[in-house]
């Protein structure tokens, strides 16, 4: 399959779910999916949509009255996506409740697996975002890969040249993974526009807090609130000035949309 572009890329299975079809794979069967992407000619990227995302994918939706599909550039950067993989037990049980079997593959998870696995030794792995003393950690968790990395500004976003610059980056590095750590949207819409230049190689991960979760920095919710699907309240608890607007303002319009989705469908 190389050569191909991301859209052209198929995957073990996919579940058509709130606008996006995501891939109904393991978390085995997504590293080892991005194992053999890492050795592509071409650039490809995995995302990790959760209940954020989503809402943020309908709130930039194109058409305000919900009759017709959402489109627009951000969606197009989730579908041109090489994997899309569900972040959220919340998304799982929304799924579950419309008959569909959305399986969880967190983007921590993944980014865990990958860097504790042999397959990524002699890898070139670049890192945007973040700061140097966790690519000192990285570094030590996997000394046998050569590691990059990019500080771009803050609003990327919205910044054209520090986009650019990221994608140039991207391009000098030619490496294996791409970890973009500079959060959501940004990390998705750069690995698109990386994925478009075509002097790019390699398969990028959009991974959100993943670095900040192997270094400590922050803590994941025990395994029981995870499993219990409320990983979302110890994130609350534990950044209450950050995340409260996320998970108490923005994040209950799921449920709507999930509804608007269900009668339309």
């Amino acid at each position: 399959m190389e050569g191909k572009s991301a859209s052209e890329e198929q995957t073990l299975g996919a579940v058509g779910f709130l606008g996006l079809d995501f891939d109904a794979v393991s978390l085995d069967q997504a590293l080892a999916e991005v194992a053999r992407l890492s050795q592509m000619d071409n650039f490809t990227y995995v995302v990790t949509p959760n209940v954020d995302h989503m809402v943020q994918l309908y709130r930039d939706r194109g058409d305000r009255d919900g009759a017709s599909p959402p489109t627009n550039q951000l969606w197009q950067v989730y579908r041109d996506a090489v994997l899309r993989l569900c972040d959220s037990r919340i998304l799982a049980r929304l799924a579950r409740a419309s008959g569909l079997s959305l399986p969880v593959v967190a983007g921590s998870d993944l980014t865990a697996a990958l860097l504790a696995s042999p397959v990524i030794a002699g890898w070139r792995i670049a890192v945007i975002g973040g700061d140097p003393s966790q690519l000192d950690w990285l570094q030590r968790a996997a000394p046998h890969s050569q590691w990059l990395q990019h500080f771009p500004p803050m609003g990327v976003r919205k910044n054209r040249q520090a986009q650019d610059a990221i994608v140039d980056f991207i391009a000098n590095a030619q490496a294996n993974l791409v970890l973009f750590a500079i959060g959501a949207p940004q990390s998705e819409l750069v690995a698109w526009r990386a994925a478009q230049a075509g002097n790019c190689r390699g398969v990028g991960l959009c991974i959100g807090a993943s670095i900040e979760f192997l270094t400590g920095e922050k803590r994941r919710a025990p395994a029981i609130w995870q499993n219990l699907g409320i990983e979302w309240a110890y994130r609350l608890l534990s950044e209450p000035h950050r995340l409260w607007r996320r998970y108490l303002v923005e994040g209950p319009r799921i449920f709507s949309i999930w509804w608007q989705w269900t009668r339309q469908r």
